[in-house]
């Protein structure tokens, strides 16, 4: 199993950006892609993007499209969320996960504790 470790939350005025980061406890595992997943108050988790192993394919869902960027750092085991324009709506507990092979709307086998975004109006 994979442990993932995020930090980068925090509260942030509507128009504002925050950079999210998820470390993994291995290096150089190949095949690994990496994700983001949310979930808001009172609301099911929901799918927010994904980067395969080698960063050369992403997938995002439409509400953060031309917002949000996800990428992998150079030593593989670290994925960020660049996170512009937010929202209010974007106000959720952000987590990171993994999973072998690319499928980014397929089942995860890795997460993380979460970080809160709150994004104020």
């Amino acid at each position: 199993q994979v442990q993932l470790v995020e930090s980068g939350g925090g509260l942030v005025q509507a128009g504002g950006s925050l950079r999210l980061s998820c470390a993994a406890s291995r290096r150089a595992f190949s095949g690994y892609a990496m994700g983001w997943f949310r979930q808001a108050p009172g609301k099911e988790r929901e799918f927010v993007a994904a980067i395969s192993w080698s960063g050369g394919s992403t997938y995002y869902a439409d509400s953060v499209k031309g917002r949000f960027t996800i990428s992998r750092g150079n030593a593989k085991n670290t994925v960020y969320l660049q996170m512009n324009s937010l929202k209010p709506e974007d106000t959720a507990v952000y987590y990171c996960a993994g999973r072998w092979g690319w499928a980014p709307s397929g089942r995860y086998d890795d997460w993380g504790q979460g970080t809160q975004v709150t994004v104020s109006s």
